[in-house]
């Protein structure tokens, strides 16, 4: 059987932070441009797999409302049902409506029903304010939009008591319930590591984020809903430990053998695969070869289970790198298909797809 070809795309407009998902032939595709601090955030679409793009339309309706510095604040992107786009993402200094105090919001907005443009941006905390790591989204294919962050609990401070927060839509994002904790151990959350979300087509949800358990236990949790959010299950996959916030991110795909997740620990990127409705995980597959200072994993399966993993190499605070990727099999074994390139941007990461045909495209 042949490898499956891997093709690079850049950001439109040289943009940075690309969130892409790729549903029935057609890829929506998000990102940031501007100012580092107070930037925008841009949707395109493509139906020949990259090769070219809509008419950029601006998600934010406040110039300046989105930020990009420390690449894992940015905006999410998840599409639901009848192909509505959803977009999540903390807000900038510039940000409006803002909270008690000036605090900064978790802003939420979708495709109009005309799809034509985005509705006004809106600001989905009602209480547990606290933003600093990012915010991540996830819809299913019956109407439910899920909006997650963590911050402490209210009246509290410090990263122990910092949990993850859930605000659900039942009505494709129109409304939204008041936020609640999503889960109730006490492991405290990585208070500048980003989270990311996720929904199946069966309607399980899926939530990666960072523990901060007595200060050093930084470990990845997965948390589960088979119930559309009304409770998660959660289980450690990845322990780290370490004093300090390592300003990390995940990523989520779909497969025909189960949900991949992927995350990093220890410099080293990793992935794994999830069974449908269960925080139940296979063995984690690391990326090849030894880790410099790798960063910000994306992971996207074909019809073959094929997976393509790529993360970024040597990234760090005002300084960019190089994308690298790994191509595996069904069985998890690496396969010839690898590469890297530099030219990832300062502030951005990678985003990639599968295409109908088996192959694979990374967007950095």
């Amino acid at each position: 059987m042949d490898l499956p070809a891997v093709n690079l795309v850049r950001v439109p407009q040289g943009g940075i932070q690309p969130q892409v998902v790729a549903r029935d032939r057609v890829v929506h595709l998000i990102y940031y441009l501007g100012d580092s601090g107070k930037g925008d955030i841009y949707y395109v679409r493509s139906r020949d797999f990259g090769r070219t793009f809509s008419t950029p339309l601006r998600v934010n309706q406040t110039p300046g409302s989105a930020i990009a510095a420390g690449t894992i604040r940015g905006a999410q992107l998840a599409v639901g049902r009848n192909g509505r786009v959803h977009v999540a993402w903390n807000g900038s200094d510039a940000a409006q409506p803002r909270g008690p105090a000036g605090q900064s919001p978790m802003l939420y907005t979708r495709l109009n029903d005309a799809g034509t443009a985005f509705e006004p941006e809106r600001n989905l905390i009602q209480a547990a304010y606290g933003l600093d790591g990012g915010g991540s989204l996830a819809a299913d294919p019956k109407g439910n939009v899920y909006v997650f962050w963590h911050a402490p609990l209210v009246g509290q401070k410090g990263e122990a008591n910092r949990r993850v927060w859930m605000s659900k839509s039942s009505d494709d994002g129109k409304t939204f319930s008041p936020e609640e904790v999503a889960f109730t151990a006490p492991t405290g959350a990585c208070g500048c590591c980003g989270l990311r979300a996720y929904a199946d087509a069966a309607s399980n949800v899926y939530v990666l984020f960072r523990s901060a358990t007595d200060t050093v236990h930084r470990d990845i949790w997965l948390l589960t809903s088979k119930d559309r959010g009304r409770s998660f299950q959660g289980a450690d996959i990845s322990k780290w430990n370490i004093g300090a916030c390592v300003m990390s991110s995940e990523s989520f795909a779909p497969s025909p053998d189960g949900i991949l997740a992927a995350w990093e620990t220890e410099k080293q990127t990793y992935f794994a695969r999830i069974r449908p409705g269960t925080d139940s995980v296979s063995t984690p597959i690391a990326a090849p070869g030894l880790p410099v200072n790798r960063k910000y994993p994306a992971v996207a399966s074909n019809s073959r289970s094929e997976t393509l993993f790529a993360w970024t190499e040597g990234t760090a605070w005002k300084r960019g790198g190089a994308v690298e990727w790994q191509v595996f099999d069904r069985e998890g074994r690496a396969q010839a298909a690898s590469g890297k390139a530099d030219g990832v941007p300062i502030w951005s990461l990678v985003a990639a797809f599968a295409k109908p045909d088996g192959s694979f495209v990374v967007i950095y």
